[in-house]
């Protein structure tokens, strides 16, 4: 009588690490590490010999693993710290990797001026100028026009419409197209697309990259953004402004930025990209909760809305939109996180 094929993705995830490892499924010791905001899932491989490993259980109808597989191998090679694969098996949305630990980046955080936290964000950039030194654009998908729109039409269809019930103000469609054009601006460089401290591990001392899937060939200052306007911190706009230039500086010095860009402009397109990213993740957010059931992500909201504020700030052309944020998106924004929705 021929063996009952496992039920679970959970037990074929087991008996595939067991083939890997020449070991008996039932002897395997794995435990459950963490889910995501996708629909992957992590476990810990506790192995005889006292190592550990982490395996991804990325369902391949709706996750496509091969892009991770694909950069992964492409940025290792390129010297960059990325997890190594130790199996991959694409058609089962299996992976082992390296097991980084459990401390990513804004565990180091102590308050957004402590010196921990500025000094672990120096390190940051400095891993950001090595990503976009080292990992060539090509072949990545582009992060051109259309996706940026789809990722600004986010804010009024999930955020607006979706969840509070309100219109798009006045303006929206200039907001949306002078955003996309500051972006599409900017050099093309490799953009990891989630640069933010979650997504950097700290393991033996140093800060390896994750989730880095989504990678696309974008902006220069996507990433930088997205680490400075994270969702831990809010920076003073001295401290920004200060790493936004020597950004800047530095970028020119490695030919990643022409040398005529000069401080206002370059200013002005990080702050555009900050604004396009922090409506994207309101808007993201909210469809997280409605579409995807997931909780937590609805109170993050008034954080990346100050990020937003913080944006337009900088931004006078887009004043009347900055003013409707305050009048009516913030208020009609507490009162549905005070209701509890």
């Amino acid at each position: 009588m021929s063996q009952a094929a496992p039920a679970t993705r959970s037990e074929r995830l087991r008996h595939w690490a067991a083939r890997c490892h020449g070991m008996a499924p039932e002897t395997l010791d794995l435990r459950l590490a963490a889910g995501d905001a996708s629909f992957r899932r992590y476990f810990r491989l506790y192995l005889p010999d006292g190592t550990t490993r982490m395996l991804m259980d990325a369902p391949p109808e709706q996750e496509d693993s091969q892009p991770f597989v694909t950069i992964a191998r492409r940025w290792r090679a390129a010297g960059l710290p990325v997890p190594h694969l130790h199996g991959v098996d694409l058609a089962a949305g299996f992976l082992e990797l390296d097991d980084l630990g459990d401390t990513p980046l804004q565990a180091r955080f102590h308050g957004d001026t402590h010196p921990d936290t500025l000094a672990w964000h120096e390190r940051a950039l400095m891993l950001l100028h090595e990503l976009q030194n080292r990992a060539a654009p090509a072949g990545l998908p582009a992060y051109d026009a259309a996706l940026l729109g789809r990722e600004l039409d986010l804010f009024p269809d999930w955020c607006l419409g979706e969840w509070l019930g309100m219109s798009p103000p006045p303006g929206w469609s200039a907001l949306r197209e002078a955003l996309i054009d500051a972006a599409l601006a900017q050099p093309v460089v490799t953009v990891h697309r989630d640069f933010d401290a979650m997504n950097l591990m700290v393991h033996d001392g140093a800060l390896t990259l994750i989730d880095f899937q989504d990678a696309v060939a974008g902006p220069l200052s996507y990433d930088l953004i997205s680490l400075l306007r994270g969702r831990y911190c809010r920076f003073p706009p001295a401290r920004f402004d200060a790493w936004v230039e020597a950004f800047r500086r530095r970028a020119i010095e490695e030919g990643r930025l022409p040398a005529d860009v000069d401080p206002v402009t370059f200013h002005r397109q990080v702050q555009a990209m900050a604004a396009q990213r922090a409506l994207k993740v309101l808007g993201i957010f909210c469809r997280l909760t409605l579409r995807d059931g997931r909780d937590g992500y609805l109170e993050r909201l008034p954080h990346f809305l100050d990020h937003l504020d913080d944006s337009l700030a900088s931004l006078p052309d887009h004043e009347a939109f900055r003013h409707w944020l305050a009048e009516a998106f913030r208020p009609a924004l507490a009162e549905r996180l005070e209701a509890g929705a």
